[in-house]
């Protein structure tokens, strides 16, 4: 099944920007799944899942700004959760639907916890990988060392094994799988290296707000009313056991599920992570 590649312009704090989309599935689909990717990920890690949902749903999964195929922004201050949602509120509403459904990952996931904890939310029902309320001083530290590092590869090859090495938390994924990654998250420049396909600036705000303490969003979680779930990578240094456990007893009490072998974090590239999301968002 093919998907279509589209567009919607969006309003900021620095004028206007262009957020690209994946859709898949029947476009007069009203069930409408939105998918949307990590901190420096994009739309593409969402192929798997979006082909394994497409009969059910109308699937979308943007490019947040400043990745992928969507514009960079003119003032990095703009790269800050509230204008993704935002942006996302806009694209709801280029949709022309009430309700969604919402996978995020880690960053996707905040961006979803933030609109689903909002009155009057879109969010039907919500899937959270591997980010929750509380976010330890650790891994921020660790996002923070690599995020806009900006390297340089002179080969596809050669972007390949960087790749597999500093993503081996994803987990045990197969060859396809790797160069389907690497493939969408890097493009080449006019001299013929290879980089990342993402403003390095998306880490200016990520490090500024940063002052060594955990992130505490336990506020957020607990205005959520829909149903969630919440996926966490067994290994994961982000989310941690503790706080996936209490977010089963907090807030709309999500429903819990671990995956062996992951850390940060889960990208619904294999049929078990696959069918773990598909189960919980199709069962009535």
């Amino acid at each position: 099944m093919d998907f279509r590649l589209r567009s919607v312009q969006c309003a900021g704090p620095s004028g206007l920007h262009r957020m690209a989309y994946t859709e898949w599935g029947d476009p007069r689909n009203p069930q409408v799944l939105v998918c949307v990717h990590a901190l420096t990920r994009n739309c593409r890690d969402f192929d798997f899942l979006a082909r394994a949902l497409a009969t059910h749903y109308r699937v979308v999964c943007p490019d947040i700004a400043g990745r992928g195929l969507s514009d960079w922004l003119k003032d990095p201050a703009g790269y800050v959760i509230p204008n993704y949602v935002a942006d996302v509120v806009t694209l709801i509403a280029r949709l022309d639907v009430e309700h969604v459904d919402w996978v995020g990952i880690s960053m996707g996931g905040l961006i979803g916890m933030a609109l689903a904890s909002m009155d009057n939310t879109p969010v039907r029902r919500l899937v959270l990988s591997d980010v929750g309320p509380e976010i330890t001083s650790e891994s921020i530290a660790r996002i923070a060392a690599y995020v806009g590092t900006d390297p340089r590869w002179p080969s596809f090859e050669a972007a390949l094994a960087y790749i597999r090495t500093v993503s081996a938390p994803f987990g045990a994924l197969d060859d396809a799988q790797w160069h389907h990654l690497t493939e969408h998250s890097i493009i080449r420049d006019a001299d013929g290296s290879w980089r990342f396909r993402y403003d390095p600036r998306v880490s200016e705000p990520f490090k500024a707000a940063f002052s060594g303490e955990p992130i505490d969003l336990w506020p957020y979680y607990e205005r959520v009313r829909c149903p969630t779930l919440v996926v966490r990578g067994a290994e994961s240094d982000l989310l941690t056991r503790a706080t996936w456990e209490q977010m089963g007893s907090r807030g709309p009490r999500a429903k819990l599920a671990e995956i062996p072998g992951v850390g940060h974090a889960p990208l619904f590239l294999t049929d078990d992570q696959v069918a773990v999301a598909r189960d919980f968002l199709l069962t009535p």
